[in-house]
């Protein structure tokens, strides 16, 4: 495989990053309620068949098909609501009063919704054809006991944990959360609230990452910004490795002269791939500790932020057993105005998803696309992928979006 000038294409990097990792195995039986967001340890089968028992579909009459086929009008014997089965004695020649939910009696045939009957005196009259079984809900015919209802590697979240809650399930095995390590490097970062000395800049990046792994539900292990100086930045990777199983850092990955990770890196693990022919992030890092993974950011907010999109976030899928992760779905819209492209790399522009004048779909830039811009993502609701080797790109003509998940709001 050729790598133009040692830049590696995305689809290559996810490949060799996700092939190499095995997911952790140790997992915790939790409650429903603290459940959420969190990916089952083990396929979880049904207690109980669902529905519990035959009832109605319908507000109406369970009948007998004997009693219907004689053409005269039915008697009420009794009635039959949710929750309040009807137990008494139903004599031939009589129908039941039933509520949609309410369990249909012994011998019921058939329920006829109310609207196909007339009331008279003499009894209920039924004035449409009546089929075996019509609008009775049979019991298990929805789930029946022992089937798997969710299978391991689920993300669980407002879909699945009420429909467990129905089967009787209050506690399900997970697998335990994630343990990221985060720090950012340089010595021109300063904490927000501090004052800038001069040169310096506030340090986003490692509150951006903080905030996307809380999202996608890790334990963060926050060490704050590490200075350059190599014996610090050794000493904070043996460190983090010690205790997470993904080690994330922030800058310190080009090519510049106080960049030491790769060579810390070197000492002590090993390098998978360092450059990307993406944009913005081509200087991301991806590699092995002694116990753990590791990711190295670009200092660059926008780069930052779309590599671990791109990358970190399908990692830590894996890594935390979520086996219905996808990756991102792109979708071919229109271009509405010029977008400026360079070939050479894939190029993840942030853009505006919406409906043209003509109803279709249709992608705008948020304006200026510098590594420096976050407020791009706030401002747009997708990326709009340029092909490695596209240049620029006319209104009119067609380009692959993504639309942003959860972890930009969308």
């Amino acid at each position: 495989m050729d790598f133009s000038a040692g830049l590696i294409p995305l689809d290559a990097a996810l490949e060799q990053m996700l092939s190499r990792l095995t997911p952790v195995a140790e997992s915790e039986t939790l409650p429903l309620l603290e459940a959420f967001g969190r990916v089952t340890a083990a396929s979880v089968a049904s207690p109980l068949d669902v529905p519990g028992f035959d009832n109605s579909a319908m507000d109406g009459y369970g009948v007998r098909l004997a009693d219907v086929a004689s053409g005269k009008p039915l008697p009420v014997a009794g009635k039959a609501f949710a929750g309040q089965p009807f137990h008494g004695h139903w004599p031939a020649g009589t129908c039941v009063r039933i509520m949609t939910g309410a369990p249909v009696p012994p011998g019921c045939e058939a329920v006829v919704m109310q609207e196909e009957t007339q009331e008279s005196d003499a009894g209920i009259r039924f004035i449409a054809a009546v089929r075996p079984g019509q609008n009775i809900r049979r019991r298990g015919e929805d789930i029946r006991q022992g089937a798997a209802v969710i299978e391991g590697g689920r993300r669980l979240s407002a879909a699945e944990l009420p429909m467990l809650a129905s089967l009787g399930i209050a506690q399900l095995p997970v697998i335990r959360r994630l343990r990221v390590a985060v720090f950012s490097t340089g010595d021109e970062l300063q904490q927000p609230g501090q004052p800038l000395a001069e040169g310096q800049i506030y340090d986003t990046n490692r509150l951006a990452v903080h905030l996307m792994l809380e999202q996608l539900g890790c334990d963060v292990i926050n060490l704050g910004i590490v200075r350059d100086d190599p014996q610090a930045l050794r000493d904070t990777f043996i460190h983090a490795d010690s205790i997470a199983d993904v080690v994330l850092s922030s800058g310190g990955v080009s090519v510049g002269e106080a960049d030491y990770t790769k060579h810390i890196l070197s000492e002590l693990g090993e390098i998978g791939f360092w450059k990307l022919a993406i944009k913005p992030g081509k200087p991301f890092a991806f590699g092995r500790l002694k116990n753990s993974w590791f990711c190295g950011l670009p200092g660059n907010p926008v780069s930052a932020a779309a590599t671990f999109y791109q990358l970190v976030q399908p990692l830590l899928a894996k890594l935390g057993g979520q086996r219905d992760y996808a990756l991102p779905q792109r979708l071919r819209v229109r271009a509405a105005q010029k977008f400026k492209k360079t070939p050479g790399r894939l190029d993840f522009q942030r853009g505006i998803l919406r409906t043209g004048a003509d109803g279709q779909p249709e992608a705008i830039s948020t304006g200026h696309q510098g590594s420096h811009i976050f407020s791009s993502f706030s401002q747009g609701n997708c990326f709009i992928v340029l092909e490695r080797e596209r240049g620029n790109v006319e209104p009119g003509e067609y380009v692959d979006v993504e639309p942003f998940n959860h972890l930009f709001g969308g």
